[in-house]
């Protein structure tokens, strides 16, 4: 079982270090990591610049300036001579990836892409009790124990991960974790948190903030399941079609002249 990880939080992280721990008798672990943070990169995919891999460890690798997706897909050439690992994990992220945030997330991103090349992947995400929480504050013994149990599950086909799907996975900030439940993503609320200041020479800039974590209430999403102390795992396909409204507009088809 060959087995590899990569984050958004850069290789410096807590979480990627956690998480590699959390596995590393469950197969060969590899990890190619993002040098510097990557936070909202989403599956974004690097091609207007070079890229290099540093050597850090063993089976540990940094990709200066590579994003999530980056790190997954350039692994295969590099580390597997061209074949393709077992498992993708990606995380664990420092703060949580609820509802449609994985649509911003570099966590999600690079789950996605194994899941693109046809690799069982999961994203790993820790909520936080506030932005600014240090890692040092977070119970990464509650993180490790719930990504080794959900891992050991899909190695062992108890739980399945879909072609082309993904496992988007929350973790609450709770002393003790009540158990897991499989959830749909929840309905997040978004405002605009855009600052705008002047730099030293008076020019204008904007610097984009974090809004609020604020979801409409709602049973069985992903945001009530962690509200109320349990692992959220949510399934995620990357067809994005909406086959019901695809439904709806067949029957308005048209010929253009």
């Amino acid at each position: 079982m060959k087995i590899l990880i990569t984050n958004d939080d850069s290789y410096e992280a807590k979480g990627l270090e956690v998480l590699a721990d959390a596995v590393k008798d469950l197969g060969e672990v590899y990890v190619v990591a993002p040098a510097h943070p990557k936070s909202a990169c989403s599956h974004s995919l690097t091609i207007t610049k070079p890229l290099r891999f540093k050597k850090l460890d063993n089976n540990f690798y940094k990709l200066d300036d590579g994003t999530p997706t980056d790190s997954v897909y350039l692994s295969f050439p590099e580390l597997f001579n061209g074949e393709k690992p077992d498992l993708v994990l990606s995380g664990i992220n420092h703060g949580a990836n609820l509802g449609e945030d994985v649509t911003y997330s570099g966590t999600a991103g690079g789950a996605m892409e194994g899941a693109l090349h046809g690799i069982p992947s999961i994203a790993f995400s820790q909520l936080l009790k506030s932005y600014d929480t240090p890692p040092s504050e977070i119970n990464w013994e509650n993180a490790k124990k719930a990504v080794r149990e959900i891992v050991k599950r899909v190695i062992n086909n108890e739980i399945q991960i879909p072609h082309r799907h993904i496992l988007n996975v929350n973790i609450p900030n709770t002393h003790k974790i009540k158990g897991v439940k499989f959830t749909k993503l929840g309905y997040r609320l978004y405002g605009n948190d855009a600052h705008k200041h002047k730099d030293p020479r008076g020019d204008e800039y904007y610097w984009i903030g974090l809004h609020p974590l604020a979801f409409k209430e709602e049973k069985g999403t992903d945001f009530d399941a962690v509200k109320n102390g349990f692992v959220s795992i949510t399934p995620i396909k990357l067809d994005l079609t909406s086959y019901e409204a695809l439904e709806n507009l067949k029957n308005k088809e048209f010929e253009i002249e």
